[in-house]
């Protein structure tokens, strides 16, 4: 069984390394300079190995000393999260949850306050995806994402229905008179070649050819449409306050379905606390069937 070895004599160690410095560990350990001195000196004992020499240029760590920082550092350093997440009696959660993009910025931030106020002690970190992302890669407990539901791996519950209509800025609104119109602008993509054929079917109207820029999400195409770049094929209920300030106009009542957003998780994946809540709060914000 290895030597046992003091956490005072650590901690001084892994100070005075990060400062190269005895007066500063002393300094951020509110000690002495001697006793972050003592401290190490019992460590060198301890292991048989020198951890330090002094130069005329000041502190030099040795090899030895070095070994044993990366691991020191980490090690406090995790503590160190460990005990942030205790305020109040009470233990802080982390929940991470990647979002599609789309469903981030129209949906989500909006009532976002609410979920913060409802679970002060829940640290949500949002990461967002464009419907491609790596639940047990990433680490996520959830991911928001757009299709059918049918992800390899992962159980999947429908959120929200999100049918597409074609979506412009007033001035390119005021040259479309009938779905054909759509022939004479650009007509902005997504990844998915299928939506505006699924599009022009259910208008009743042959499909025109596509000859405008691809996006790989969706804010960003309704943002070249209000930029007036052309028609952007989106979800009008992600575009909401677009609408209602008239930066987007939809110019035809049709929609049609291509998928619905999704709550997903790793199969077999117990729920945290902190899951929980988030899916039982998400859940109550959305639109009763």
């Amino acid at each position: 069984m290895g030597p046992s070895v003091s956490l005072n004599a650590l901690k001084a160690f892994e100070s005075a390394a990060r400062h190269l410095s005895f007066t500063l560990a002393a300094d951020e350990l509110s000690v002495t300079p001697a006793a972050i001195s003592h401290q190490v000196k019992s460590l060198e004992d301890r292991l048989g190995v020198r951890l330090f020499r002094r130069t005329s240029k000041g502190l030099v760590i040795t090899d030895e000393g070095l070994a044993l920082v990366p691991t020191l550092s980490d090690t406090f350093a995790r503590v160190g999260r460990l005990l942030e997440q205790f305020e109040h009696g009470h233990r802080r959660e982390v929940l991470t949850v990647s979002v599609v993009g789309t469903f981030a910025m129209g949906w989500l931030l909006p009532r976002l306050r609410d979920f913060e106020a409802q679970h002060p002690l829940i640290d949500l970190r949002l990461l967002t995806n464009n419907n491609r992302v790596d639940v047990a890669g990433e680490s996520l407990d959830f991911a928001i994402r757009f299709g059918d539901g049918a992800w390899h791996g992962l159980q999947a519950e429908c959120l929200l229905d999100a049918p597409l209509s074609p979506l412009c800025s007033p001035a390119t609104a005021a040259r479309l008179q009938t779905p054909a119109d759509l022939k004479d602008v650009p007509l902005l993509r997504s990844y998915r070649p299928q939506d505006w054929p699924a599009w022009f079917q259910a208008a009743g109207c042959a499909p025109v050819p596509l000859r405008g820029p691809v996006f790989d999400a969706s804010t960003l195409m309704a943002h070249a449409a209000i930029d007036g770049h052309g028609v952007a094929l989106v979800p009008p209920c992600m575009f909401e306050r677009d609408l209602e300030s008239g930066r987007l106009v939809q110019p035809f009542p049709v929609m049609v379905s291509t998928g619905a957003y999704w709550l997903t998780m790793l199969k077999r994946r117990p729920l945290t606390p902190a899951m929980t809540s988030f899916r039982r709060w998400l859940l109550a914000q959305l639109p009763k069937p």
